[in-house]
């Protein structure tokens, strides 16, 4: 696959595991591990990378007597989520045109 195609995926899942409530690195990996294998340092990568072009925020809370980092999806990366589902209509649509079985036209 595409490394830039992949990068951007990763990207909106990681932002659709945090969409609904705060989250921390573990708990998303767990909560992603159904749909996609993800490596803690893949994952530390692309929440910096969303940390930078500002669609999430981070926390620091205490728990378990330890610092634990919060992500929080911003208007950003709500706004990135919204962009890709209306993306994917049209990569859908490349997709059925281009695994067509035969052609019409035979």
């Amino acid at each position: 696959m595409d490394i830039q195609l992949k990068r951007g995926l990763l990207d909106v899942c990681v932002l659709a595991a945090i969409r609904s409530e705060d989250s921390y690195g573990y708990k998303i990996i767990k909560d992603m591990k159904p749909y996609i294998e993800l490596s803690e340092s893949t994952l530390y990568t692309i929440l910096k990378r969303l940390e930078a072009a500002n669609m999430l925020t981070v926390q620091t809370a205490e728990h378990g007597g330890r610092l634990r980092k919060y992500y929080r999806i911003t208007r950003a990366g709500e706004k990135r989520i919204e962009e890709f589902k209306a993306d994917w209509k049209e990569i859908l649509s490349i997709y059925r045109f281009v695994t067509k079985e035969g052609n019409d036209n035979d």
